[in-house]
């Protein structure tokens, strides 16, 4: 069984909002010096891989990710996961896709490499949280897809998995190839590599492709949607600060402008 797992590199969302900001000309946040991690749910489907594949005999990991050098760092943190192989697919008129564009890329690549039995994504990155790549992958393969799936087994030669559903969830046997979306769960929670993985991790080769490599739609490469602009809402907040000399003349001044103010 080959299993594809598409990641991608986001801003860290733990960055302090003093330092979050919107690139004017691409709409998109800058990530100047700040730290760029692996997106949430992208691990979350990682994990999810790594444990399917340690369950049946003879099955692989590729870990796939769209991008330049510099998520390279997302491709070594899934080797030391110990993803079997990694790949890196970019071009650098790629710089404006939308999921669209992300997903038909993605899946030209898949068939590039031979296909696959299971192709795992986040079910939405936490930049854009447009939750478009899984299906559109999933639509370019012309396999059945899942979205928002929590757990994932193989029973009687089918996928079984968990999906969130309206008031509860829902238990559905996918055949093989699929195409997954997967949120973060109790049985996904990303692990710890251990040193010796990491170690391994950094001299492990990653394959590296280009538009060249694959039999692209130049037409499906371009966006079909324009993000005209993204913005942090001012809030302007005005103070005021009233004076006493104790706090039963504060209280006074206070009950007084709350009054005044038709509060209370």
């Amino acid at each position: 069984m080959h299993i594809v797992v598409c990641l991608k590199q986001v801003l860290d969302p733990e960055i302090s909002p003093r330092y979050f900001k919107i690139d004017p000309k691409t709409n998109r946040p800058e990530d100047g010096s700040s730290d760029m991690v692996m997106d949430s749910y992208a691990e979350n489907a990682l994990e999810t891989a790594i444990q399917l594949r340690d369950s049946v005999e003879g099955a692989t990991v590729t870990a796939l990710c769209l991008g330049d050098e510099e998520t390279e760092d997302v491709l070594r943190r899934a080797l030391a996961f110990t993803a079997d192989q990694a790949v890196r697919v970019w071009d650098d008129d790629w710089e404006d896709l939308d999921g669209q564009a992300v997903g038909h890329i993605l899946a030209k690549t898949i068939i590039a490499l031979g296909g696959a039995d299971l192709v795992l994504t986040g079910y939405q990155a936490s930049d854009i949280e447009e939750g478009l790549v899984g299906p559109v992958i999933a639509e370019e393969l012309g396999n059945s897809c899942v979205t928002l799936v929590s757990e994932l087994a193989i029973e009687n030669s089918a996928f079984r998995v968990t999906c969130e559903a309206e008031n509860g969830y829902a238990i559905i046997d996918v055949p093989s190839p699929a195409v997954l979306t997967i949120v973060s769960s109790e049985k996904n929670v990303p692990r710890l590599p251990k040193v010796k993985d990491i170690r391994l991790s950094r001299s492990k080769p990653i394959k590296e492709l280009e538009a060249d490599d694959i039999e692209l739609d130049f037409e499906r490469c371009q966006p079909a949607v324009s993000l005209e602009r993204v913005y942090v809402p001012n809030r302007d907040v005005a103070c005021e600060v009233l004076t006493g000399e104790d706090g039963m003349e504060l209280a006074h001044e206070l009950a007084g402008r709350l009054l005044e103010l038709k509060v209370l």
